[in-house]
């Protein structure tokens, strides 16, 4: 069976995994709380490169156990993953030649977290998919975002405005030339094959990039399903928008919606609106019976925990499908 009928006739429910540096600020920078979703923290705080690169260094996530998340998925009847490989804050949680601030090379952990986290979904039947984060990339002066909707210092930016002010000047083609496109073909290459790749929020990207960077993809794993949010039009299958619940049918195309178990993607400790195994699987009839398949999320924590109600919620909702 290919991917794009695995996807349309069996995938149907999927966990995502937003996990990265920003789990160790928690939501939370100098005695202020992020209104907003954990992962943006960087952004919203404005926090120097110089300064958030220390918590590489502090980043040693003792208890991750990637069987333990591949396992719970399954519990709760979960078909496949999806994993941050790199958000927009640039860091890596692969080991890329490209950019030392990875988790091998830039943390006291030095533990390849995409590559254990394939092989334990392997070992156990899960299909594996990664994240990836094309073209916003705080970490690197030319990453994008730098003409399109918020791009000043003051408002949540998409470009890192605070080390790197000068829009004006920004080229994304050096950031796609020496960043996004080899790291792209690393993770096609050393992680075994990808049911999807799932790229977000293209803004500067150009339709040649965009068709450049799907043409990689198919050349290495033609078989590895692309999401809409490559940009310009492209893509194997539609993501809906964050968290966007649609009505329609859709049996007739591919589409996933993804979602999330409380109000944020990455781990915020004060945030404990979740929701209840109930309406979980209320979601997941709804999105399944109009063709979506429901892609969940959840934050684990600094220390590689998932977080003890969201794994409560998992068991109950598996239990109960």
């Amino acid at each position: 069976m290919n991917n794009k009928q695995w996807f349309q006739e069996e995938a149907k429910f999927g966990m995502m995994i937003h996990w990265g540096l920003y789990t160790l600020l928690a939501g939370e920078y100098r005695g202020k709380r992020i209104p907003h979703i954990g992962e943006w923290a960087q952004s919203y705080f404005e926090i120097p490169n110089a300064e958030y690169e220390k918590l590489a260094e502090a980043f040693n996530p003792i208890y991750f156990d990637p069987e333990e998340w591949v396992l719970a998925a399954k519990a709760a009847g979960m078909n496949y993953m999806v994993v941050t490989s790199k958000h927009h804050e640039g860091f890596c949680l692969f080991h890329s030649a490209y950019d030392t601030f990875n988790v091998v090379d830039g943390t006291p952990f030095g533990r390849d977290v995409i590559g254990e986290l394939s092989q334990a979904c392997r070992k156990h039947g899960l299909k594996f998919g990664l994240y990836y984060s094309q073209e916003l990339d705080w970490h690197e002066p030319n990453g994008g975002g730098y003409k399109s909707g918020k791009t000043n210092c003051g408002e949540m930016s998409w470009t890192n405005c605070w080390d790197f002010p000068d829009n004006e000047h920004k080229n994304f083609e050096q950031c796609f030339r020496a960043k996004t496109l080899p790291q792209v073909k690393e993770l096609l290459t050393n992680y075994g094959d990808l049911c999807l790749i799932w790229f977000d929020t293209p803004h500067v990207i150009t339709p040649a990039q965009s068709q450049e960077l799907y043409d990689l993809v198919k050349s290495l794993q033609p078989n590895c399903l692309i999401n809409t949010r490559i940009g310009n039009g492209l893509g194997d299958y539609r993501s809906m928008g964050d968290n966007e619940i649609p009505d329609e049918d859709m049996s007739g195309i591919l589409a996933e919606a993804p979602t999330t178990l409380n109000d944020t993607w990455g781990f915020k400790y004060f945030d404990d609106n979740w929701k209840s195994a109930d309406e979980v699987l209320r979601l997941k009839n709804h999105l399944n019976s109009r063709g979506i398949n429901y892609l969940l999320n959840v934050g684990p924590d600094g220390l590689g925990r998932l977080p003890a109600p969201a794994a409560d919620i998992l068991k109950e909702v598996g239990k109960r499908a």
